[in-house]
């Protein structure tokens, strides 16, 4: 199983990767100079909030295809897992 951390990069950039991986973040999150007075704390906030977006949409455009390859190849009992 797979878990993933939000982290404040060197930067200041926010970022999700795989817990205790070196490798490049699988999502970067660069703000503008509009929010570098934010804290830290409050630019993660933001950053969960877009991730949490992200992956809902994911979630749905996935379902979007698996339903067109059900209806169109009869596909049955895909099962899905998104952490």
């Amino acid at each position: 199983m797979s878990f993933f951390e939000i982290v404040v990069l060197p930067n200041g950039d926010i970022a999700l990767k795989r817990g205790n991986d070196t490798d490049e973040p699988l999502i970067r999150i660069s703000f503008s100079r509009e929010v570098e007075g934010f804290s830290d704390e409050s630019k993660i906030d933001l950053a969960k909030v877009m991730i949490e977006a992200g992956i809902d949409l994911f979630d749905k455009m996935d379902l979007d295809i698996l339903q067109s390859a059900e209806e169109e190849n009869n596909f049955s009992g895909t099962s899905r897992l998104i952490h």
